[in-house]
């Protein structure tokens, strides 16, 4: 990844590809560049609102995705994970987030 930074038109895009990718592994290349630039907490609460909202195909995208979610992210990838990076914790704090899922996702079983 070259850019630690994207324009905000970008975040939608990225996340309807990642939902509507058929191939559980490429969806990957859509969400990891979103997690970096726009963080953890709005992937994920971007693939709960399909998850909650979404037709039977979102839903299962969304799901797809969701595990993509959870790469771990690494300095060499963008200087903000660097010990000396300059990003806002808030950006990944998901413990809530996390929560809403699983509420969800067992109440759409």
């Amino acid at each position: 990844m070259g850019r630690v930074t994207l324009s905000e038109e970008f975040f939608d895009p990225l996340m309807a590809a990642a939902v509507y990718d058929p191939d559980p592994s490429f969806c990957r290349w859509f969400v990891e560049p979103a997690l970096y630039v726009f963080g953890r907490r709005r992937v994920m609460t971007a693939l709960l609102g399909y998850l909650r909202t979404g037709t039977t195909a979102e839903i299962a995208g969304a799901r797809r995705a969701w595990y993509c979610a959870h790469l771990s992210l690494s300095a060499d990838r963008s200087p903000a994970y660097a010990p000396s990076g300059s990003r806002d914790p808030a950006l990944d704090e998901v413990d809530d987030v996390v929560d809403q899922w699983l509420r969800s996702s067992s109440n759409r079983q």
